[in-house]
């Protein structure tokens, strides 16, 4: 009374097998393009271009760390950066907590007084 009767189903066509498995796997490749194109992608991007601004960070940039704290290298060494955040105080910063530099420094102009 509670319980119906069950039926086997019909086997599916012997068609292609392999051609099945492309089709089931189909949707997980395509879901995965999409997140390497939308996700990693951008920040594999990201990265390398923040990998980039603290290799190039020199003496007087104004420079802002992921703490917000905002002031002007005082020195750079191989790890780490002395940043001047007011006269006379000065803080060492890992260089990888470096998040923006402001104001790159210019470098000084050439002295062509022969020229004029």
């Amino acid at each position: 009374m509670f319980i119906s009767e069950a039926y086997a189903q019909t086997a599916a066509p012997a068609g292609d097998p392999a051609g099945a498995i492309f089709m089931q796997i189909l949707p997980l490749l395509l879901v995965f393009v999409v997140f390497y194109f939308l996700l990693i992608r951008p920040q594999q991007q990201a990265r390398k271009r923040h990998m980039d601004m603290v290799a190039a960070l020199k003496k007087n940039d104004v420079v802002v760390t992921s703490g917000g704290l905002i002031g002007k290298v005082k020195s750079v060494a191989d790890d780490e950066v002395r940043v001047e955040l007011a006269p006379n105080v000065e803080v060492r910063v890992v260089r990888g907590t470096i998040a923006e530099v402001r104001s790159k420094t210019d470098p000084a102009p050439a002295n062509d007084s022969s020229a004029s």
